[in-house]
């Protein structure tokens, strides 16, 4: 099982996985940003952004079906994806392998997400990187609220004014 984990950055999707991880400890987290990172180091992205590499999205895929195949351990995965074509593919890469997906995304409004993004520290030792990253978020927010007209029917939509303790319970419940 891949319960997966979506919202703007800023909406508490990583907060989310950690709460759920303490109350489902043979759940692995699994975060696709790791992908991104490695692929970072070996080839360029033009455009900025590493979900629109295709080998990123393959690679997700696999990964998070041979995580659940080779552990047989449900898989947690805190991930921003909402350009529709990029949760298509992934989202069909994953049914094609049998895989049962559990799909929430965290609705949070967009002034709150930017207070949000402006309160975490992304590079402390690094104030020009730290800004970049905090803008480049910052910019995704109206795309990312907006992606919630767009998501899969059997997207399970969650409050993310809740606590993350409320959230949880909100999940495992749905998922039984």
């Amino acid at each position: 099982m891949i319960v997966w984990v979506n919202g703007a950055f800023g909406s508490g999707k990583t907060t989310l996985v950690e709460e759920l991880r303490t109350r489902w400890p043979q759940a692995l987290v699994f975060d696709p940003e790791i992908v991104g990172y490695v692929l970072r180091e070996i080839v360029d992205v033009p455009t900025g952004d590493f979900q629109d590499l295709p080998l990123w999205r393959r690679q997700v895929a696999h990964l998070a079906v041979g995580l659940v195949e080779e552990y047989g351990r449900p898989v947690l995965v805190p991930m921003t994806l909402v350009n529709p074509a990029y949760l298509d593919e992934i989202f069909g890469a994953l049914e094609d392998a049998d895989a049962v997906v559990h799909h929430f995304f965290l609705k949070v409004a967009p002034d709150v997400l930017a207070r949000r993004i402006d309160a975490r520290s992304f590079f402390p030792d690094d104030p020009a990187r730290e800004e970049r990253v905090r803008a480049w978020c910052k910019a995704r927010i109206e795309a990312c609220t907006a992606a919630v007209d767009t998501l899969p029917g059997d997207t399970v939509y969650l409050d993310g004014a809740s606590t993350p303790r409320e959230l949880a319970g909100q999940v495992l419940t749905h998922i039984g």
